[in-house]
């Protein structure tokens, strides 16, 4: 939707090549909104140490927009996403890599605010909450995740004000979740979801992958060849897809499965025995010391 608010006088905003990043709301809306022109706008949401499967994402958002629209990339690191024991502090920042690759790939704004900007009364009161749909899997291992990640995408949504907003399938249980909240509670955005961006060995991109050791990558490859068995046994029914995905994790080495599970992408519950149609493979796993998550579709019959 075109934005009919249109931004007092703001500071200047800093320009790294043509994106031009901005530290605040007013130097976003400043910078995102030059002329009162009416343009398709998307925004790519991201904690930043941006890879090949965040640039995905921007062409994604570019193509959606056309090239006479506006696409703005987020960089916040939310801390009401990371629970106790979790990696806030290990969580890389690379924003001047991150500025480069999100212009590279056709962004026109970066908005990389601090905590206090995009909380300036502090750690807020009120959150949005994930519901049953956040109460399992990357929920049941990280109580309040979702219930952070949901607070912080509503306000970005707010500020940034997209006619599209892009996340990676991925993160399977966050789009599910988005998606239910835009519904729910009537966001004038539309959700796009961007398939999984994998190395040629199946290893799914994450800035997560960067603390792999050379051996542990090596196991870590297990968790996509588990996907894709259970894929290919999809003909065969919900419980064919189950024990083909946990026969390959039962015999590779260096796994602490946390989770695996096939599950309605809807509701995102398990799949029922006698479930037909798409669904999700989903799976969790330790790998030395780092937590990693997988997904595929898989169509049951």
């Amino acid at each position: 939707m075109a934005r009919d608010r249109r931004p007092a006088k703001a500071p200047k905003p800093v320009k790294v090549h043509k994106a031009v990043l901005t530290r605040t709301v007013e130097e976003f809306e400043a910078a995102f909104w030059p002329d009162e022109q009416p343009v398709d706008n998307a925004v790519v949401m991201t904690m930043g140490a941006l890879h090949e499967g965040h640039a995905a994402l921007v062409r994604a958002a570019r193509r959606q927009v056309g090239k006479d629209g506006r696409v703005a990339v987020t960089v916040f690191v939310n801390p009401l996403q990371f629970g106790a024991g979790e990696d806030l502090d290990r969580y890389p920042r690379t924003l001047d890599a991150d500025v480069a690759l999100a212009e590279e790939m056709g962004a026109d704004v970066v908005f990389a605010p601090s905590v206090d900007e995009v909380y300036p009364n502090g750690e807020p009161l009120v959150r949005l909450a994930a519901g049953p749909m956040g109460e399992g899997y990357e929920g049941a291992s990280r109580p309040g995740h979702f219930d952070g990640m949901l607070t912080v995408v509503a306000k970005l949504l707010h500020i940034t004000d997209p006619d599209f907003a892009v996340f990676g399938e991925k993160d399977a249980q966050q789009l599910a979740i988005v998606r239910r909240m835009v519904a729910d509670l009537d966001f004038d955005v539309e959700v796009v979801g961007v398939p999984t961006v994998r190395e040629d060995d199946g290893l799914a991109l994450s800035s997560r992958n960067r603390f792999l050791s050379e051996a542990e990558r090596v196991q870590a490859l297990a968790l996509s060849r588990a996907l894709f068995a259970g894929r290919d046994a999809g003909a065969q029914g919900p419980k064919a897809v189950r024990e083909a995905a946990a026969a390959v994790l039962e015999g590779a080495d260096g796994i602490s499965l946390d989770y695996l599970a096939l599950v309605d992408p809807l509701s995102f519950t398990e799949a029922p025995d006698d479930f037909q149609g798409e669904a999700v493979l989903a799976v969790a796993a330790r790998v030395g010391s780092t937590r990693l998550i997988d997904n595929v579709s898989v169509i049951v019959r």
